[in-house]
């Protein structure tokens, strides 16, 4: 079990990372696959937040099990699932798919609660 948990929580991080690095490289692509295509004249600035957010984010998920342990990251799963809520509603309150909105953001929300849940029993 500590093997799948871990595991589990490094693979969900390093993707994390990667979507925080395309929202910085590729920004319009990302909005699209996020599910909310950005407008072509919309300000950029807000896509970068999000990838820097994202990469922050992913980054601190690979360092807490390395210098705190698992129960840290556990906790931080567990807080972090908030987040692709969030953007299910997101996606659903501004034109997104029912598609995208279940089938990748709130899928991510149940993964990282499995998560969480695997690394508490370590």
């Amino acid at each position: 079990m500590t093997a799948t948990a871990y595991t589990l929580a490094v693979v969900l991080n390093l993707f994390v990372v990667f979507i925080g690095a395309r929202f910085l490289l590729q920004p319009r692509p990302a909005a699209a696959g996020y599910g909310v295509p950005a407008k072509p004249d919309g300000d950029a600035a807000f896509l970068t937040v999000k990838g820097v957010r994202d990469g922050t984010y992913g980054v601190l998920g690979l360092v807490l099990p390395i210098l705190v342990g698992a129960r840290a990251e556990a906790w931080f799963m567990l807080v972090v699932a908030l987040l692709p809520l969030g953007d299910t509603l997101i996606v659903l309150r501004h034109g997104g798919t029912r598609a995208v909105a279940f089938g990748i953001h709130f899928a991510t929300a149940v993964t990282l609660l499995i998560s969480a849940g695997l690394l508490f029993t370590v």
